[in-house]
């Protein structure tokens, strides 16, 4: 790292915490040196230092004049072992997760709040039930039951000999197939249920630091003392906790917490979603099992009827029955509250919740045993009953996500700030797109399955064609050629903006540099550069335009689908032989694209999984989709910054308690948005002592204008007043990092430092002899700049404390055997 410009004013100890952003870094790499020690951490997220300044607390006169670097390497959280790349599959949940953070700021409106909680929950679960349903798709329609029942499919396939209906084998019977297909979609949610259990204990069961008082005032009071304020739980608060028999009502909003001044990231309970996670865990596992349960009664159930069986058919409708009535308690237990946020919930639900998936498991095996029992005279034909699950899920889809653009523009009130994203329309845009992206993988999978099965006919088109997937799926298929046409429009005016902006930028690029002797060449490659950064701003008209072009394509195919009941190849026979056409060719398109898309989608999570620079690219995906925690769906990946935002917390308040010295947390690209939702969860009388520093920084630019509610201009300002002192830096080249937009206030100077200069030089000169590159998003720290601006920072830190006598016990250092030497 580059040493600060002069030594600190005010003197003394001075700790620059680093912390990386997406894609990862390496601790030599941040410390610019090849040997480093880990600190504290472990292999997962660590601090480190280098082997020279492992003892800095010991001999605080040798940094006098520059501060102790120190790196928080937290890459391993998104991007560490194999397993990381089966993430991919979760894409949906991701991005649906998302939708609940992005609402509009609103006080007073807590019914409106909730209301908006509740429903991105319900799309959520949507979202769970139709993975299983296209489980069960592939699995009891597709290959059990029609591939299995017929001869000409079934002979083709060795391994699907012992359930051919021709051999009369015991298997043959279409509910002995059906019931032993069942395993692979139950085998599916229990996967989930076992990954989302797995990462509810390394993450969400992780308790935050806490400790000082939910009531006291967020403006922090002259410091004249070390800071007294551990981040340990205390008794007070854990009797507290133990004392309150249930957990506050739903904080789906800042609305209901009783401290408005204090933003929504800095209350205790923001980073510890234990018990949310566990119910809706509960919740969505039970609708798995329950979705199996009722494919397969719903099978049975048509037949028994059919054969006049009165047992059979009592206990198909009692099954239906307790399918429909614990599908009911699931609905009340998705609704029933959201997160609680102004303290640590550390209560669990009741057995009632907790047995809700064992009961829902009990009953999917007696639907298992009953659509399994002898049945000679069944003969499978036709598709699968119950393909109208496919329409009612989708129609149920569109319907949720206009309520929710509905609550979202009650929300957002005239006179909001007018960069938030598609006027408060994010959050619906965004459940648009994960509805969309759950729709692309299960049709995909189930269009792939069935091409397969069916050789080289095209399913459901006859002549050849035996196996048939649901109308409806091949209906969405088809609109997909049509929709990336209606994109080629906006996708051609962005380009043609774009290559405009780049013109006109070229005598602004010149004049910023001064320079007499202009390069038409260098001058446009500088402006293109900018121009091209700029598309990032336009982003949300994009999203809009894409998710609106969904719904409407959405709604359409499901009324194809029910008004011709045929696939859109047949559906047009008899039309004009250019609409016949047009059609067939849209469906073919269609069919192979989105096989194509999950082949592609497969594909690339396997070579994640065996490629760890693969990985780390994906891993920059889920750094933006996993910062939040999952309040919304719990088979989202999980929320790396419930544990990153602790680890800082603890280690500022550490450093500060122990030695009294003066902090400086420098964040770059996601790092910032970790350093300041770190600094929030700071005791006042800490957040005294640091400044923070933010360079390539998108917490205003993505996250103020995506996430209103929580990073808006009104957080900002707050941070701004709280923390002792703020400075970001950016380039108009970066397309990710952005002015924050914080003015000044009173004697605190506005947060935006002037526009850096990317490249460094425009031409060559003695200092610079070669074309220096256009860094964009990366090396900030290689602008003098930095190191400058840092030094400000400390020189308006106050002076470094007293350090208190058993300081040295607890020094970072001392870690025995955790700490390690690489390099």
């Amino acid at each position: 790292m580059p040493p600060a410009s002069r030594a600190p004013q005010s003197g003394g100890a001075a700790l620059e915490l680093l912390v990386h952003g997406v894609g990862g870094a390496t601790p030599q790499d941040m410390l610019d040196d090849p040997r480093t020690v880990r600190i504290t951490g472990d292999t997962t997220a660590a601090m480190h230092r280098r082997v020279a300044d492992a003892g800095a607390e010991d001999h605080p006169e040798r940094y006098a004049e520059r501060p102790v670097p120190e790196a928080y390497v937290w890459s391993n959280l998104t991007s560490g072992n194999g397993a990381r790349a089966l993430w991919l599959l979760l894409l949906p949940f991701m991005v649906v997760n998302l939708a609940h953070w992005m609402r509009p700021p609103a006080k007073g409106h807590p019914r409106l709040l909730r209301l908006y909680g509740t429903l991105v929950r319900l799309v959520a679960l949507t979202l769970t039930v139709l993975l299983t349903a296209a489980a069960c798709e592939v699995a009891l329609d597709l290959t059990a039951w029609q591939c299995a029942g017929s001869a000409a499919c079934a002979d083709d396939r060795a391994w699907l000999g012992f359930l051919s209906a021709e051999r009369g084998g015991w298997w043959s019977q279409p509910g002995r197939r059906l019931a032993l297909a069942a395993v692979v979609p139950a085998a599916l949610v229990g996967l989930l249920w076992y990954l989302s259990n797995r990462t509810w204990s390394a993450y969400e069961a992780q308790r935050p630091p806490t400790g000082y008082d939910e009531n006291a005032p967020d403006d922090p009071a002259p410091t004249t003392r070390p800071d007294a304020t551990a981040p340990t739980r205390d008794a007070s608060a854990a009797r507290a906790d133990h004392a309150a028999p249930h957990a506050p009502a739903d904080h789906d909003g800042p609305g209901r917490d009783r401290t408005e001044a204090r933003p929504a990231l800095g209350r205790p309970g923001f980073w510890y979603g234990r018990r949310l996670v566990a119910r809706l865990r509960a919740a969505h596992t039970a609708a798995g099992f329950l979705t199996v349960a009722a494919a397969l009664t719903g099978a049975a159930v048509r037949h028994d009827r059919e054969a006049s069986s009165v047992l059979l058919d009592a206990l198909a409708r009692s099954l239906q029955t307790a399918c429909l009535v614990l599908g009911a308690v699931v609905v009340w237990v998705v609704c029933r509250r959201g997160r609680s946020e102004k303290r640590l919930d550390l209560q669990l639900e009741r057995a009632f919740v907790s047995w809700l998936p064992a009961t829902s498991l009990v009953v999917l095996a007696l639907a298992v045993l009953h659509t399994g029992w002898s049945r000679p005279g069944w003969r499978s034909t036709g598709t699968l009953p119950g393909n109208a699950t496919f329409g009612v899920l989708t129609v149920t889809q569109g319907v949720l996500v206009v309520a929710l653009g509905v609550v979202a523009l009650l929300l957002h009130r005239p006179g909001h700030d007018t960069r938030t994203a598609l006027h408060g329309l994010g959050g619906p845009a965004v459940a648009m797109l994960a509805c969309a992206l759950g729709g692309v993988m299960s049709g995909g999978v189930a269009q792939r399955m069935a091409d397969w099965l069916d050789g080289p006919a095209t399913p459901g088109m006859g002549a050849g064609s035996t196996i048939a997937p649901p109308v409806l799926l091949s209906w969405q298929a088809s609109v997909i050629p049509v929709l990336l046409v209606l994109l080629l429009g906006p996708a051609v005016l962005l380009a043609a903006r774009t290559a405009r902006a780049a013109r006109r930028l070229g005598p602004a690029v010149e004049s910023d540099y001064g320079t007499g002797d202009p390069d038409p060449v260098r001058t446009g490659r500088i402006a293109a550069a900018r121009a091209t950064a700029s598309l990032t701003d336009a982003a949300p008209a994009l999203v809009g335009a894409v998710s609106g072009a969904t719904l409407l394509l959405g709604a359409g195919s499901v009324a194809g689908a029910w008004a011709s009941g045929n696939v859109p190849g047949r559906a047009f026979d008899g039309a004009h032989p250019a609409i016949a056409s047009a059609a067939e060719t849209a469906q073919a398109l269609g069919s192979w694209m989105i096989g194509f898309g999950f082949l592609l989608f497969v594909t690339w999570g396997r070579r994640a999984y065996k490629d760890a620079s693969a990985r780390r690219t994906i891993g920059i995906l889920w750094d933006v989709g996993t910062f939040w925690p999952r309040a919304a769906h719990p088979f989202a990946p999980p929320c790396y910054a419930e544990r990153a935002v602790p680890d800082l917390t603890w280690r500022m308040s550490s450093w500060t308690r122990h030695t009294g010295g003066r902090l400086v947390i420098s964040g770059h690209s996601q790092g910032s948005v970790l350093a300041a939702a770190a600094v929030w969860q700071l005791p006042p009388a800490t957040r005294g002592r640091v400044a923070l520093m933010t360079y390539g920084s998108p917490l205003e630019r993505l996250y103020g204008r995506w996430f209103p509610a929580y990073f808006g201009p009104g957080p900002l300002r707050a941070l701004h007043r709280t923390v002792h002192c703020w400075s970001n830096l950016y380039r108009l080249t970066d397309p990710i990092g952005g002015p924050v937009r914080v003015p000044a206030d009173g004697d605190r100077p506005a947060v935006d430092r002037d526009a850096l200069l990317d490249p460094l030089v425009y031409g060559r000169t003695p200092q610079h002899p070669l074309p220096e590159p256009i860094l964009g998003h990366s090396d900030y720290q290689a602008d003098p700049a930095f190191a400058a601006e840092r030094s400000v920072l400390l020189d308006r830190l106050p002076p470094t404390l007293p350090r208190p006598r058993d300081a040295g016990a607890d020094r970072p250092t001392d870690q025995g055997s955790s700490g390690r030497s690489s390099g």
